[in-house]
């Protein structure tokens, strides 16, 4: 994984940030969801760079990078702090910006708070922050349990989640996309693995999710006016939750002017199960806004 990729720690003003950069050309941050790392670009970001600067960081909460202790500090704005921040100490004024699940939500809360830095944007398998809660029908809720169970108060989930972190996580791998565990790279599910036995790590994605409920939520009720200019690409899986849930493109016509959409093979986790597909797909839309 991460062929000619550097990985370094980095202290800045919000905090310690765990990344991995390679490549050369215009920036690309990835950005991952949950529950997963920065590995999740590990065979996908080595494709990227060999027409860009590829930049891919842990979140907040999330494997390496820092966990700080209140649920306001997870919000999706407070956690595009961090890569906005890795950014700035960088040097990179503008950048295209990547991201799959929760990595997908925060994307979108920088893009809302700092447009004028992104040069376009790509979601992967999420319908709109807002949306989702608001219209939120038994099906979905149903499937997509996880953002009630983890958003319930400290320390239920955590101390439930910690009896065995690898069996619960691995169901949430394994339940949102028709996935099987050989179809996720060794390596990947091994870094995966290390953060999942992190008690701060399992506190942290808690609180990503107890701040979308509350947070998240009035913060793009804030902005449900507002229709972003800048190139998006939106992917989803065709095997998955969403695809059965919703027209995921059509979700996004309000928020985005400019959208691509891409429809991919395999389920929520299609970046994991088929990396080629998803980097070529990615590199095809990067090079058409050139």
């Amino acid at each position: 994984m991460f062929n000619g990729f550097e990985e370094q720690d980095v202290d800045l003003p919000t905090g310690r940030i765990h990344y991995r950069m390679g490549g050369a050309g215009d920036t690309v941050l990835l950005m991952h969801g949950f529950p997963q790392t920065h590995a999740m670009w590990g065979y996908i970001a080595p494709i990227l760079a060999k027409g860009y600067r590829v930049v891919c960081p842990d979140l907040r909460g999330y494997g390496n990078t820092h966990k700080p202790a209140d649920v306001a500090d997870y919000s999706f704005r407070e956690m595009a702090s961090d890569p906005i921040a890795l950014m700035d100490h960088l040097g990179i004024d503008r950048f295209h910006v990547v991201g799959h699940d929760r990595g997908g939500r925060t994307a979108h809360r920088m893009a809302l708070d700092v447009p004028e830095r992104i040069k376009s944007i790509t979601v992967m398998d999420i319908v709109p922050t807002h949306l989702l809660l608001n219209d939120l029908t038994a099906d979905v809720a149903r499937a997509y349990y996880h953002w009630f169970f983890l958003a319930q108060p400290a320390p239920l989930p955590e101390v439930m989640i910690g009896a065995d972190p690898m069996t619960y996580y691995k169901s949430c791998l394994m339940g949102w996309g028709a996935a099987n565990e050989d179809q996720f790279d060794c390596a990947q599910m091994q870094a995966y693995g290390n953060a999942w036995r992190d008690p701060d790590c399992i506190r942290g994605m808690c609180n990503d999710y107890r701040a979308a409920l509350t947070h998240d939520f009035e913060l793009d009720a804030l902005d449900l006016h507002r229709r972003l200019s800048m190139p998006a690409c939106v992917m989803w899986g065709r095997d998955g939750i969403m695809e059965r849930s919703f027209d995921v493109p059509a979700t996004w016509e309000d928020r985005f002017s400019n959208i691509t959409a891409h429809g991919m093979r395999g389920g929520h986790f299609f970046p994991d199960e088929y990396p080629q597909e998803t980097a070529e797909t990615v590199m095809a839309f990067l090079a058409a806004q050139t």
